[in-house]
């Protein structure tokens, strides 16, 4: 039986995870978050704290680390980005050099925020990276320092998640209870991707010894907005979806303005294929009852 350990496991991909490998019988797992729940079922784990993080992975020795623990509020990184950084670079470093010491592999999720959104291109695994924000450039960090630390690892950056847990549907879905209509930004790109999409590809990758940098986002590209109109429409909900500019929207975060991704290396070196965005989503909707 393989031992697996996944931080952040309350989180949507942590979840996802779960609902993926608890079935499967040739997999023990070993779920961690910041917080434990109230039936012990995810033990907590400070990953900031790296005497904690190096006794808990010498004493369960798990032959695969797939972190999923990160600060995502992508505004507050602003404002914290001293907090971000204990979670966003010093975590995956404490994580790294603790896989390296007992060989097992590591998984990171980073994210599309490294890059700098001015492409008119999608971007690739080796694209100059270039993070226009506190959140950006903390998971860079952390990006670099598993990278330094580990020899086993897997480093996917994805985008535009959503999955069991607070997300951009569950905020829409939410407004059209109180609204007739919604404004969406309609000039940042990107690609919707599903949790539950992005566990498949990391369980697909985590066995095998294809180390290194992965894009794994769901197929095509959207704006918010086509993404809005797109949820509205698979809910069935009659609602005004108003386009506006990222200017009349302005955030304490610069988000890239185009972020989408190109699964290269997980086509080319793998010959794997994500689901298009709206297939993904479709699947998504119908297991929540749409």
């Amino acid at each position: 039986m393989k031992r697996i350990m996944i931080t952040g496991a309350s989180g949507q991909l942590g979840l996802a995870l779960y609902q993926l490998l608890k079935e499967q019988s040739q997999y023990e797992l070993l779920r961690t978050d910041a917080v434990a729940n109230e039936d012990g079922s995810i033990q907590a784990l400070d990953i900031t704290d790296d005497v904690k993080v190096r006794t808990y992975i010498e004493k369960n020795l798990p032959e695969i680390i797939i972190n999923c623990a990160a600060y995502t509020a992508v505004d507050l990184c602003e404002s914290q980005e001293d907090k971000a950084y204990q979670i966003n670079a010093l975590g995956p470093k404490h994580l790294a050099i603790a896989a390296e010491k007992i060989n097992a592999k590591l998984v990171h999720v980073s994210t599309d925020y490294v890059f700098d959104g001015c492409s008119f291109d999608p971007y690739v695994e080796d694209s100059p990276t270039n993070p226009m924000s506190a959140y950006g450039r903390t998971k860079q960090s952390g990006d670099v320092f598993v990278r330094a630390n580990c020899s086993k690892f897997f480093i996917l950056r994805t985008a535009w998640v959503y999955g069991e847990g607070k997300n951009f549907v569950k905020t829409m879905l939410r407004l059209a209870q109180t609204n007739n209509k919604v404004r969406v930004v309609a000039d940042q790109y990107g690609t919707p991707t599903s949790a539950l999409e992005l566990a498949r590809a990391i369980i697909f990758l985590m066995e095998t010894d294809g180390y290194g940098i992965y894009h794994a986002t769901c197929e095509g590209s959207a704006t918010w907005y086509e993404f809005a109109v797109t949820i509205f429409k698979t809910a069935g909900i009659d609602i005004t979806v108003e386009p506006i500019t990222t200017s009349e929207f302005p955030t304490p975060a610069k988000r890239p303005m185009y972020s989408v991704l190109d699964n290269k290396a997980l086509r080319e070196r793998h010959n794997y294929y994500m689901k298009n965005w709206k297939d993904a989503f479709f699947e998504y909707m119908t297991k929540e009852g749409f």
